[in-house]
């Protein structure tokens, strides 16, 4: 028997293409490469595509440019199971050969109908009777292959997370692994490809834990039909994520698409740094470095309970990550948001599967209007001011559209609804005019303007920053009336005060 003990540990992520990239998934496989980059193993892609019927291409696409993304990119793969058609054939003939494998002829309703017959007479157990288990039926078109499964004693998982967990095998029914076309089911495909690629540690959602005592029962009867005695992997089944309220994450209805994620504006390391404490804590402190992750990770240390996935504190981790960048990071990092570069990933591409409605609209200003230098201006004051990168456009596309963002709450509230708004931007268009255009005297000038009209310098600026800048918040004033230059100023201003002239 192989002593998997002494080799360098391999372990394999293995999802299905049938959807967007689950962040649980994404959890998944971030253990998976902590656990081996600690002990310089390997980690290892295989994508599961065997369900014709609900893969697409694209999700295995997503699923590549996910991990690449998070900066988990493969040691080994992707290989696809759908390629391994003969190995799984190989096993097959082994099993049915060695008389672990029987054919049935029951269909489903007939199952259905014995299993009510059984409660109506008193005996409450549910599934497949074995019907068929001695019948000695021929293979067959429209007949699946099921495991004959031992009638007594139990099946331990030895999981690194759970403990030993026992499962008797009388609560086992005789589960089918080929179905009735020839194909391989997840539970022998698994166990074959597990055993093909050496896979030492198999580390997953603790949803798939039920499953494991059948892949324990295959392997075992895979060492002996095929003569190859290999060591079992040792297992780690990683707690539930939940929403708030204590639910299941479902992709009917919580954002679980790590790709909604991206297209938001999550920096990778923030995500990454988050997903680790799904379940796991480095120490005391939760941000840190990904060294300091990977050089602290112990399977060992994965807890039970289930894990609450907190888009709150996504987000002030994100608000870190990104206010730790160096400006220079900063700008290259929120580029795709505002100044996508031709044939470069940049949001757009991800839609709502219910709506079609993408996760980030593009950049609000015309082609051919953004200025990187004007941007890379503003850029240390923006910085401070997003948790997103998506949000970077709303904040400075009073720099790039044609004339100042309309938000009518913003002119109701500043200009419309001020009776001192029309003095406020007179008083403003005057001495604007010839002030030394720089943030400092703006700032001076225009706190007198402040003093004069009895008002603190931000109620005084409100109406100034809406007739220029569009809303009530967002960056500095005096920083981005700097940038914006006087005469664009002095415009929008007049507008203003046009606009307000023209109002019933």
């Amino acid at each position: 028997m192989t002593d998997r003990a002494t080799t360098s540990p391999r372990a394999r992520f293995a999802p299905s293409p049938t959807g967007y990239f689950h962040v649980g998934s994404a959890r998944a496989a971030l253990f998976n490469w902590l656990f081996v980059r600690r002990l310089g193993g390997t980690f290892i892609l295989r994508i599961e595509d065997t369900d014709a019927a609900r893969n697409r291409p694209e999700w295995t696409d997503g699923i590549i440019s996910a991990l690449d993304w998070l900066g988990m990119a493969p040691d080994e793969g992707p290989y696809f199971q759908s390629d391994q058609d003969a190995v799984h054939q190989a096993a097959i003939e082994a099993l049915w050969a060695a008389g672990a494998l029987y054919a049935c002829a029951c269909t489903r309703e007939e199952i259905d109908a014995r299993t009510e017959a059984r409660a109506a007479a008193g005996d409450p157990t549910p599934g497949y009777d074995g019907h068929c288990r001695n019948l000695g039926l021929p293979r067959g078109e429209g007949r699946a292959l099921r495991f004959r499964t031992p009638d007594e004693g139990t099946v331990t998982v030895r999981d690194l997370v759970r403990g030993d967990v026992e499962f008797p095998l009388r609560a086992l029914e005789d589960f089918i692994c080929v179905k009735s076309d020839g194909k391989p089911l997840f539970v022998l495909a698994n166990a074959v490809d597990d055993r093909t690629m050496a896979i030492t540690h198999v580390i997953r959602g603790e949803d798939q834990l039920p499953t494991t005592p059948r892949q324990i029962l295959l392997w075992n009867a895979l060492n002996g039909a095929e003569g190859l005695a290999l060591a079992l992997p040792a297992y780690a089944h990683l707690p539930l994520l939940v929403n708030e309220q204590g639910k299941k994450l479902s992709k009917r209805r919580d954002p679980v698409a790590v790709e909604m994620y991206r297209e938001q504006g999550y920096l990778p390391a923030a995500f990454r740094n988050y997903l680790a404490l799904l379940g796991w804590s480095p120490g005391p402190e939760e941000i840190v470095p990904l060294e300091t992750i990977t050089e602290r990770f112990r399977l060992e240390d994965v807890q039970r309970s289930p894990a609450f996935f907190d888009i709150k504190k996504l987000g002030h981790f994100n608000g870190v990550y990104i206010r730790d960048l160096p400006v220079d990071g900063f700008v290259a990092a929120a580029r795709p948001w505002v100044d996508p570069a031709p044939g470069e990933w940049a949001p757009g591409e991800w839609r709502d599967p219910d709506t079609g409605s993408p996760a980030v609209m593009p950049a609000p200003w015309p082609p051919g209007r953004f200025e990187p230098s004007t941007f890379n201006s503003l850029a240390a004051v923006t910085q401070e001011r997003v948790a997103l990168l998506s949000d970077v456009p709303a904040l400075v596309d009073f720099l790039f559209l044609p004339d100042a963002p309309e938000d009518p709450a913003s002119w109701q509230k500043a200009v419309a609804g001020d009776e001192l708004a029309p003095k406020l931007l007179a008083d403003a268009l005057a001495a604007y005019e010839d002030c030394p255009w720089e943030k400092d005297s703006l700032h001076e000038v225009t706190l007198e303007m402040a003093e004069e009209a009895g008002r603190k310098l931000g109620k005084a600026q409100a109406p100034i920053r809406v007739a220029v800048m569009g809303r009530t918040t967002g960056l500095p004033l005096f920083d981005s009336l700097a940038v914006l230059g006087r005469d664009e100023t002095l415009r929008r201003i007049n507008v203003a005060l046009s606009r307000l002239a023209a109002a019933p």
